[in-house]
Order: C-alpha cells, then sequence, then structure tokens
C-alpha cells in the first residue's frame, strides 16, 4: 500500500505528515500503522512506507538538495513527498566541521541568507598560516604571503550544527519531512536498481536477541534515493562496491580531523573574533600531510583542530594524539590559556578530489556531498561543494521525475550538470593537489606550487594514489610519541570522548565488526602492532594482556561516527555500520 503523499490532522488544526508529529515511542507506533507489511526472508514482519524521493542523512548537502527540489516542484506544480531520514538522535548531532563557510552555494540557494537569520559566527576579518617548529618558534605568513587557498576574506566562519539546524527550519516550512532517530542499515534492490534503505532493527540485545521492546526497521520505498551520509556512509560504500562506481577512478584518499570548541578569556576572545589561522609543520613535521586551525567565534570562543591524512606511513599515527601535541605548542598554549573546553569531535575528511569522484548516480539512485567526495582538500572546504552538488541533484531529480523515469540515462544529468558548473572548475584547478603529497612532504610542496602556476595540472597530467591503508609501515620503522596528559590543555581521550557527548544504547550488538579476529591477535599484532589502538580518536579499541587470546575490547559506546578505523585498518576487516537510530555523539554547537 503505498501512502506517497498522505497526511493527517492533530485535534489542534496543526498539520501532520505521515513520519512527524508525534515524539518518542508514539510517532515510532504511527510509523507502524503507515504503509504495508512486508515479510522478508527472515521472517521479520516490516512496515513498508513509499515516498517519491527519500534523502539518507540530513545535512547541509541534502537540505539543500531537498529544498531546491521542492521550489522547483511548487514552481512546476507537481506535488512530491520528500522524506529526510537522519540516524542521529536530533538534526546537526552528528554534523562536524571547522568550519570557515565559502558563502557561494548558500548565496544561490537563499540570496538573502544573512537577513533571514543565517547563523553565522563572524565574517573572517583576518586570515595567516603560521609555520609553527618543534623548538616552540614560529613564522607568520600574512597579507600576501598568504597562499591564495588560505585566504578567506568574504567568507564566514560558522558552527555547521547552527547552518544545518537553520536549513533544516527552511524545509520544513517548504512542507519536507524530516525525522531523526532513524539509521538506514541497508540498501534496498531491486536487480542493480535502488528503490530504497531499510532502517535498522532497535531493541536487540548484544547477542542478537530481540528485547522486549524490539523494533523491527522498516522498508522506506522510493521512486529516487538520494544518499547524503556524509564521509565514508556505510551504505554508499556498499554501494559503491556493489555497482562498480569507482571504476577507472583513483581511490578516495582519507584525513582525519580532530576537533575542540574552547571558552577563552573576554579580551583574548574579542581579539580574536573573525580571525581565521591555519598552521604548517609541527608536530607533524615533514614526514605527513597535516595541519591545524584556529577560527574566531561569537562569545570568547575558538574552533581548533588538527587534520592529518591516513596516508601517513606511521603504524603508531594517532590523529588524537598530534593534536594534543600540537595544542602543547607555545603557541597554542598560550592562546588557550585561562580557558575551558566546551566540545570534543572528530571525523574523517575525503581528500582526493576530483579524480576520486565516484560515479555519482545510477539506476534510482544519487550521490551528494561528503559521501561522494566533493571537497576541496587545498582550500579544507567542503560546505559549498556539498550544498552545490545537492541543488545540482534536484535540478536533475525534478525532470527525471516529470517524465516518471529514474533510471541512470536519465539521472545521468546530474553529473552532466556537475561538469558544467562551478564545482568542476573549483575542483579541476586542484585535481592533483592531495595526490601529490603522497610522495613526501617536499614533493608535495614543489608540485603544489607549480599547479597553482599550471592551472592544476604540476609534474603529471593525472597522478594516480593508493588507498590509504597500503602505505602503512611496519611497527618497527615507527617513530611518533605520545604526549603526557593532563587535566587541563592536553586531555586524554576518555576525557574529550566525555566533550563528544557520545551516547549508545550498550545492550545492543556492536556496530563496528571486526570480519577477520584472527588477523588481529596473529599478522596484525606483529607486523604492526594492531594500529587501531592508536588511530581511533575515542578509545574504542583496547588491547590487554587477555588481547593476545582473546582479541581486541571495542568499547563501542565510546564511538564518535569517525569512520577513521574503516578507513585505515591495513588488513580493511574492521566495518563501520550504523547503530541503533539516535546513538552517537551530539555535536552541538560544532
Amino acid at each position: 500500500m503505498s501512502t506517497a503523499g498522505s497526511s493527517t490532522t492533530a485535534a489542534n488544526g496543526a498539520h501532520l505528515s505521515p513520519l512527524t508529529g508525534l515524539p518518542g515511542a508514539d510517532r515510532t507506533a504511527r510509523i507502524g500503522r503507515v504503509g504495508g507489511v512486508n515479510l522478508n526472508a527472515s521472517g521479520v514482519e516490516r512496515e513498508e512506507f513509499e515516498v517519491d524521493v527519500l534523502f539518507v542523512g540530513a545535512g547541509a548537502a541534502s537540505l539543500a538538495s531537498a529544498i531546491t527540489l521542492q521550489r522547483l516542484a511548487q514552481a512546476k506544480g507537481q506535488e512530491l513527498s520528500i522524506l529526510i531520514l537522519e540516524k542521529a538522535e536530533d538534526i546537526g548531532y552528528h554534523t562536524l566541521s571547522g568550519a570557515v563557510m565559502d558563502p557561494r552555494a548558500m548565496q544561490e540557494l537563499f540570496p538573502d541568507f544573512l537577513e533571514q537569520g543565517c547563523p553565522v559566527e563572524s565574517e573572517v576579518t583576518f586570515d595567516c598560516v603560521d609555520v609553527l617548529f618543534a623548538g616552540g618558534g614560529k613564522f607568520r605568513l600574512k597579507g600576501a604571503l598568504v597562499p591564495p587557498q588560505f585566504k578567506n576574506h568574504g567568507n564566514y566562519i560558522v558552527s555547521l550544527y547552527k547552518v544545518v539546524r537553520w536549513l533544516k527550519d527552511q524545509a520544513e516550512e517548504l512542507g519536507i519531512d524530516i525525522y531523526a532517530g532513524f539509521a538506514a542499515s541497508e540498501v534496498l534492490y531491486d536487480g542493480d536498481r535502488v528503490v530504497g534503505v531499510q532502517t535498522r532493527d532497535s531493541g536487540l540485545a548484544k547477542d542478537g536477541s530481540q528485547k522486549g521492546n524490539f523494533e523491527p526497521g522498516m522498508n522506506v520505498k522510493a521512486r529516487a534515493t538520494v544518499f547524503a551520509e556524509g564521509t565514508r556512509g556505510s551504505l554508499t560504500k556498499g554501494l559503491i562496491s556493489k555497482l562498480g562506481l569507482d571504476a577507472g577512478k583513483n581511490p578516495q584518499i582519507w584525513e582525519t580531523g580532530i576537533k575542540e570548541i574552547w571558552s577563552i578569556p573576554e579580551e583574548r576572545g574579542k581579539q580574536m573574533l573573525g580571525s581565521v589561522i591555519h598552521t604548517a609543520l609541527h608536530p607533524l613535521g615533514t614526514r605527513g600531510y597535516g595541519g591545524g586551525w584556529i577560527y574566531g567565534q561569537k562569545d570568547n570562543k575558538l574552533s581548533i583542530g588538527f587534520v592529518v591524512g591516513l596516508d601517513h606511513p606511521d603504524a603508531k599515527l594517532d590523529p588524537h594524539a598530534l593534536f594534543v601535541q600540537w595544542k602543547q605548542h607555545p603557541a597554542l598554549a598560550e592562546l588557550l590559556e585561562g580557558g575551558k573546553i566546551e566540545r570534543y569531535g572528530a571525523k574523517t575528511i575525503p581528500g582526493g578530489g576530483y579524480y576520486s569522484l565516484p560515479r555519482t548516480y545510477g539506476d534510482g539512485f544519487m550521490l551528494i556531498g561528503d559521501c561522494a567526495g566533493f571537497v576541496n582538500m587545498a582550500r579544507l572546504k567542503g560546505i559549498h561543494l556539498a550544498m552545490k552538488s545537492g541543488m545540482l541533484a534536484a535540478e536533475a531529480l525534478i525532470d527525471a521525475l516529470a517524465a516518471d523515469d529514474t533510471s541512470a540515462g536519465k539521472l545521468k544529468r546530474y553529473e552532466e550538470l556537475v561538469e558544467g558548473s562551478w564545482i568542476k572548475a573549483e575542483l579541476w584547478g586542484v585535481r592533483n593537489f592531495r595526490q601529490a603529497f603522497a610522495e613526501g612532504f617536499f614533493a608535495g610542496s614543489i608540485d603544489a606550487g607549480l599547479q597553482m602556476i599550471t592551472g592544476g595540472r604540476g609534474l603529471k597530467a593525472r597522478r594516480g594514489v593508493h588507498p590509504d591503508y597500503q602505505y602503512t609501515e611496519r611497527i618497527d620503522k615507527s617513530l611518533l610519541t605520545k604526549p603526557t596528559f593532563d587535566d587541563g590543555l592536553s586531555l586524554d581521550k576518555l576525557t574529550d570522548v566525555y566533550h563528544s557527548g557520545a551516547v549508545h544504547e550498550e545492550d545492543q550488538p556492536s556496530h563496528l565488526v571486526i570480519t577477520d579476529p584472527d588477523i588481529c591477535v596473529t599478522r596484525c599484532t606483529e607486523e604492526f602492532g594492531n594500529p587501531c589502538q592508536n588511530f581511533c580518536p575515542a578509545a574504542v579499541y583496547e588491547w590487554t594482556e587477555r588481547s593476545a587470546k582473546d582479541g581486541v575490547m571495542i568499547n563501542a559506546s565510546n564511538c564518535v561516527h569517525c569512520k577513521t578505523c574503516d578507513v585505515a585498518d591495513p588488513y580493511q576487516v574492521i566495518e563501520w555500520t550504523v547503530p541503533e537510530g539516535g546513538g552517537g555523539p551530539k555535536y552541538i554547537d560544532m
């Protein structure tokens, strides 16, 4: 039974869509009454719900796309049922970015976005690059010496959480249904055609048995499904593999970014408002790709963070430890003195650029935003690209829906629109940037300079790259060391995780799956020293004296959903899947 476009009216006269209007258990019960019933191969009855367009993920890309689609539909007199599913407990809780926003896409979507109240912390008033030295010194590049990609005048410092919350309000005003707390766990196929998603069961115990509050996930069917899961989306990963969407493309390469929000003394906070400072060199030196940021926000707050490429060769690579060492440099320590931490978070960032973009369309589906890789790593920016990709996807989709044809042949229009847009122009200009640094810091820096002269080409017409995990060297070649921790500036992982607000139902099957545990206690121990205990920024993977026999202890409740483990594991036996809907960090104001 299809319920596309169905609705009801509450006792107070308010309009309610089939998936909104009732909190908690009541709204779950409401979902159970819409749609038909499907008895799948496992014998579990699942409710079915049908919409015209389903968006998986409620970030900036999907919200911009849904808003554009609904506007186009209304202009054409079309009535569409549009649904956005989000795995977080509330919209924005899993949204994390630096963030300095290039306003180009936002201005196209809302020309008067500032007048309409889009939240920004400050327009950028000052930018520079600080080269930090291990001995404690620094050299500042400012004015004409700032590399072009780090010039930020005309951009805005934002909390992406706040921006996404504002976009959510604009979408709901247009009648778009947005539903948080529902984690999409499987792609539904008809042959190779995507027909929707299945949401994750809730109320399962650790052993997989059903508890008293068991609720089976539901099948949400759609004429078109738009994947906007964010970085390293688990469904997107499977979709790319199943349909060979990355054929002929460079493998995607990744960075992990660690972020904290700090409150600092008022006088210093006022001086920093509107400032954008990027840092280079320390603590990575010349052995890896990465750097730091410091952004001055309202209310005497700083957004600070450190990004490191996961193609770093050291088996003891620990992004969180590097972040702590970075904060211990006098330039950071003096800035944070007398302040206190407010929030913590981590996420992976797709850095491969143009040559790592998979095919972004197929029968019944599209990929937009970070899950497709629309990020300019040279500028450390992706919000504007993510939003624009969603807006272009909506332009292609409206024509496909009108023709009742959401085949790959029809949705190819999306790729054509991207190729003719400023997305292509921007990414083409840095098409070889990140790959060049896989050959080392100095080689990458030289080639990056040549790329600015040659329109993005550099020394090679097209640079190849390997998956990040293939660069990891044996443990006996490790040079990285751990910092010392304290209760002030240098917080350990568990203390930082507390500041992420991460909460998961403890009694549920682990959403972190090791597909071959034997490798962990044999080959990985000997060859790489079990790097999961290092690269995870949330202390999820713990090795004890019993681990040689029983294997790694997985503290899944610590997980901040960064996906570093899924990327960096040298044997690719760690699979990140979605936990029960609503679980994870709470990146409020991040």
